[in-house]
């Protein structure tokens, strides 16, 4: 019997050999949602009953309603199973749920597997192989992380998670592009970057790096003045020491800011 193909990075959806299943209403798919976030951990009933129906509170047959979900789940999720056979995927364990399914069958395990790969072309200067790493990983994205649940809270922690992680990747996709001679080509990519996360002081330094190896140290000091407002209006705070050791480099001209770049 084939694992079934879990999405979450987007719509919460399934395949089961290759092809998309429908895994019903709202709240069935919450059920699945919550076992999803657990990492293959039990969820007791009580606890998944909870985290469901939080925002109405539980039926009187909210244990009933949830054994139904799980029955009509499994049966989307392992087609191929006999009626009275234990179930593989979604699996009863003591008085709880848990989701167990082969390596690689969730979309979010493989993003954070292909961000660990790039990390590690990085460290070894493989830039090239890095981007095509996290053009794969970043590929995987369709929308919110868990979309449609990612303000339940249930699943906010993973959300908050998966979210920080995207932007290391975009981030990290930028500065091997850096790295590899692309200054100019990358600054409207950063522009956006910074205008979506201007508190992420990684991607205005990128930013200040690539205006100035295209050239443009007075961009590069214009835009360390953009980070520097709008931490100052949105978190009352100075750049932290990398941001303020960079602005010290561009004014001194120094040679480090092109070290490691290629062309």
């Amino acid at each position: 019997m084939s694992s079934p193909g879990l999405r979450v990075l987007g719509t919460v959806a399934a395949t089961v050999d290759g092809r998309p299943v429908r895994l019903g209403g709202p709240r069935q798919v919450a059920v699945l949602g919550v076992l999803l976030v657990a990492h293959g951990q039990v969820v007791p009933d009580d606890a998944l009953i909870e985290a469901v129906w939080e925002s109405t509170g539980p039926p009187a047959s909210a244990t009933v309603t949830l054994r139904g979900y799980v029955k009509k789940l499994r049966k989307v999720l392992e087609p191929g199973r006999p009626p009275r056979e234990r179930g593989r995927v979604l699996v009863r364990e003591g008085s709880g749920y848990a989701l167990r399914t082969g390596p690689g069958a969730v979309d979010s395990d493989r993003f954070t597997t292909l961000l660990n790969i790039a990390d590690r072309y990085m460290a070894d200067e493989r830039h090239q192989a890095a981007v095509t790493a996290l053009d794969e990983a970043l590929s995987l994205w369709s929308g919110p992380a868990y979309a449609g649940f990612d303000g339940e809270p249930w699943a906010l922690p993973e959300v908050t998670r998966l979210s920080h992680l995207r932007r290391v990747a975009r981030e990290r996709r930028l500065a091997a592009r850096l790295a590899l001679g692309e200054d100019t080509t990358l600054i409207g990519d950063l522009e956006v970057l910074v205008a979506e996360e201007p508190m992420a002081e990684r991607a205005w330094e990128l930013l200040v790096l690539a205006w100035y190896r295209s050239g443009r140290q007075d961009a590069a000091l214009a835009a360390l003045r953009r980070a520097r407002e709008r931490l100052a209006e949105e978190l009352g705070v100075d750049p932290g020491p990398s941001l303020r050791r960079l602005e010290t480099a561009v004014l001194n001209q120094d040679q480090t800011l092109m070290a490691g770049r290629r062309r």
